[in-house]
């Protein structure tokens, strides 16, 4: 009997909320700012407000944050979108804090009638002064007691265009005495005179964010909004707002966000590696944005099953990426393609093969007998990897090495007769004989071997593009090394092959197929593979070689 998992700290609070009668039904969102790509820290977000939808019978909206036109982009809202998808989520509606932008304006009226709200006159700068310290009150700006009827003039002049950028703002008036900094007087709207992805230019105000958020949130009736950690000192602010107004109390609850080694999740950070070439795109397959996951190959399930692993927490901590890594060959150990693919060619000849003779061999697709079958051509001469051949064989080495024999894979036994070189030294050849009676399936031979190894046939083979993908940096947390994150940049993140080779079957991959290259790794064909040059990209190894490659150091 299989032990019942435990809630994480929000499902007991959603569990104790529907039990108390609070809400009849939840409903989550995901709120993200169109500025940029979504990366693996907000997959865990995504995973945890749709699936509490999901387990409690409720609804989760996708809302998009886009109070800040000079930042953001549709292209950014349509990659998001794509996102959610991709992992497995529907939103009940697509939202944007832009459709509230006139109720959100109505709400600050609101507060300035009530002596909650104030028009400054002061820049950011004399702000900030004011503002005061973690230790030391801050002090009133000069028009905080302003009346309100002249608040109310500004505020509506600041609307219609007559100020400039910056020039004045629209304050809470809370407490300049107040130990949490947020409550001293915080910005809720300023002047910008940007054009907006979708408001276009109807707009020269917005609001800020701790004032569109809250207020959205009470718009919509989101039961649990859900934010991480860093939000802890704005929901004071968050619940102050929603008090005064007298809206839908919806409340904010803090879980740890992602934090994982080798990578950065800040968006600043990310854009960085991509405006300063670094990287090819925002999704380059060693970023870790969603997109580039994708292209790399990385599945949903897969990041789906991590995000479950690592669950939800109070307590900010870094995850190893190795985990990841786990999660995605656990994935694709039971749903990859197996296929035949050289990384490092040799030519091998079987002498007693019949010159002009071709077989079709057939060879397993998948980890188990549902993938079924598929066939390999196989000839006189194939291609096999380098590494598999030993002109002088170590103890315990069960590969090709002169008298040894081996198992090509489906196919036959063969036994190494000799090899050539160049005159450089480099191997040009591996000479065998075949065992004609130990053919795969069928094997009368009699004859035992330990080593098997993969091969394509020259005469069939099709040439490929092979792009092998490491971390994209050499230390754990590059994000608090001393100076400059892209010190750290692994500068060899990316090698590309161009004299691969890999089997027939492969001219029909597609991009949503992945594929195991026996004994090489986790590929997927890239979006720049074309018919005459196909581009497989390593998702991952079949073992953690990374771990190895560190103990070394």
């Amino acid at each position: 009997m299989s032990e019942e998992k435990s809630l994480n700290f929000i499902e007991e609070i959603i569990e104790t909320d529907l039990a108390n009668g609070k809400y009849k039904t939840i409903l989550t969102r995901f709120p993200p700012e169109p500025n940029g790509y979504l990366h693996i820290g907000h997959a865990k977000s995504i995973c945890l407000n749709f699936g509490l939808g999901l387990k409690y019978g409720g609804k989760t909206n996708l809302r998009f944050d886009d109070t800040n036109p000079v930042k953001e982009d549709i292209e950014y809202v349509d990659s998001i979108k794509q996102d959610v998808h991709w992992l497995g989520f529907n939103w009940e509606k697509e939202l944007y804090a832009s459709d509230y932008f006139e109720q959100l304006y109505l709400l600050a009226i609101d507060l300035i009638k009530k002596g909650l709200a104030y028009v400054d006159d002061l820049d950011a700068e004399e702000i900030a002064t004011l503002k005061g310290t973690p230790t030391e009150p801050g002090k009133d700006s000069p028009n905080r007691n302003r009346l309100i009827e002249e608040s109310l003039l500004l505020f509506a002049e600041m609307k219609a265009g007559k100020y400039k950028d910056g020039e004045k703002v629209l304050r809470a008036k809370i407490d300049m005495a107040s130990p949490n900094m947020h409550m001293r007087d915080p910005l809720l709207y300023r002047i910008k005179h940007a054009h907006h992805h979708r408001t276009g230019d109807a707009w020269c105000i917005y609001p800020m964010y701790d004032f569109a958020h809250g207020q959205s949130d009470s718009i919509e009736n989101i039961t649990h909004s859900i934010c991480t950690l860093e939000f802890i000192p704005h929901r004071e602010l968050y619940d102050w707002l929603i008090e005064k107004l007298g809206i839908f109390p919806s409340q904010q609850f803090e879980f740890a966000r992602l934090n994982m080694t080798y990578t950065v999740m800040s968006k600043r950070k990310l854009l960085q590696l991509v405006t300063e070439g670094h990287v090819q795109s925002w999704d380059d397959p060693r970023m870790p944005t969603i997109s580039g996951m994708r292209r790399r190959g990385f599945t949903a399930e897969s990041i789906r099953n991590f995000c479950e692993k690592i669950g939800v927490a109070r307590r900010e901590n870094m995850i190893d990426f190795s985990l990841l890594e786990f999660c995605l060959r656990e994935d694709l150990n039971k749903s990859a393609l197996r296929v035949m693919g050289i990384l490092d060619p040799v030519k091998l000849i079987i002498t007693n093969y019949p010159d002009a003779q071709t077989e079709e061999l057939v060879s397993e697709n998948g980890p188990d007998e549902a993938y079924g079958t598929r066939t390999v051509s196989f000839s006189k001469e194939l291609w096999v990897e380098r590494e598999d051949f030993m002109e002088e064989a170590a103890k315990k080495w069960f590969r090709l090495a002169p008298g040894a024999m081996v198992r090509l894979k489906s196919a036959y036994i063969v036994k190494c007769d000799g090899f050539t070189k160049h005159v450089d030294g480099k191997l040009t050849a591996i000479h065998c004989s075949y065992i004609p009676e130990s053919k795969s399936g069928n094997d009368t031979s009699g004859i035992s071997v330990k080593g098997t190894i993969h091969w394509v046939s020259i005469a069939h083979a099709i040439p490929a593009e092979i792009r092998l993908y490491e971390r994209l940096f050499k230390v754990e947390n590059p994000a608090s090394e001393e100076g400059d994150f892209k010190e750290y940049i692994n500068e060899d993140s990316l090698k590309i092959i161009t004299n691969a080779w890999v089997e027939k079957s492969l001219e029909k991959a597609t991009t949503a197929t992945r594929y195991q290259f026996l004994r090489k790794g986790y590929f997927c064909l890239d979006k720049e593979s074309m018919s005459d040059k196909l581009v497989f990209n390593r998702t991952v190894t079949l073992k953690d070689a990374w771990l190895k490659e560190v103990k070394k150091r």
